[in-house]
């Protein structure tokens, strides 16, 4: 009976575990726990379950290698202060859309290199400000065209880079953006210049450690 208590508490713990990941990690980084009770005759078990998002890159060659990573490894950022962070979300009150996704970041933390490529270019996200940088890689062959936004870099214009490869680190937004804003890494990706929406190309599933203990 304890065999099969295990297995029905596992499947109705999976149903939905993902959606719940991300939604956590939206909100910023940290491990996810749950723990249930499970009894066996007289000697009650403990059931731990941690999860963890494993985030995928569309393979656009079809050579079986991902093309595309995600380059914090966290969930896209959600609302907060100043706003979203999905793509075409709506800025300056409805003047413009967000033209890139925000991906959760710890400030320090390293950022991969989200296509592979080039350096193309390093730059500043805003005129008035030397501390928040883009990296920019491009790839010829898939004619693709990345940035990522805050970024101390830690490669140089002309370096090639592969997919997943760290290139900087996540710079923190708190000074920019004093009212409370989720530090991110913004990333664009764009298609012989068209824009694309990255969370159609990297997606995420959840993968669980299942530990008992007496």
């Amino acid at each position: 009976m304890a065999v099969l208590a295990v297995a029905v508490l596992s499947a109705a713990i999976s149903l939905g575990i993902a959606e719940a990941a991300v939604r956590a990690e939206s909100h910023g980084p940290g491990p996810h726990t749950l723990a249930a009770s499970l009894t066996s005759g007289s000697s009650p078990a403990q059931l731990t379950v941690r999860t963890r998002l494993v985030w995928e890159g569309a393979d656009l060659d079809g050579d079986g290698q991902a093309d595309i990573a995600n380059p914090t490894g966290q969930a896209p950022r959600g609302e907060d202060a100043y706003g979203e962070g999905r793509f075409h979300a709506s800025r300056d009150g409805g003047e413009r859309e967000h033209e890139g996704v925000d991906y959760v970041a710890t400030a320090g933390q390293s950022v991969a290199a989200p296509i592979s490529g080039y350096v193309s270019k390093i730059g500043l996200a805003y005129p008035d400000d030397q501390t928040l940088k883009f990296v920019e890689i491009e790839n010829p062959a898939l004619h693709l065209t990345a940035r990522a936004f805050y970024v101390d870099p830690d490669v140089a214009v002309g370096d090639a880079v592969a997919v997943g490869q760290p290139i900087g680190h996540a710079h923190s937004l708190q000074q920019r953006y004093p009212l409370g804003i989720t530090d991110h890494v913004h990333l664009e990706i764009a298609e012989k210049g068209r824009k694309m929406d990255a969370a159609t190309l990297i997606t995420a599933h959840a993968e669980t450690d299942r530990t008992a203990a007496d």
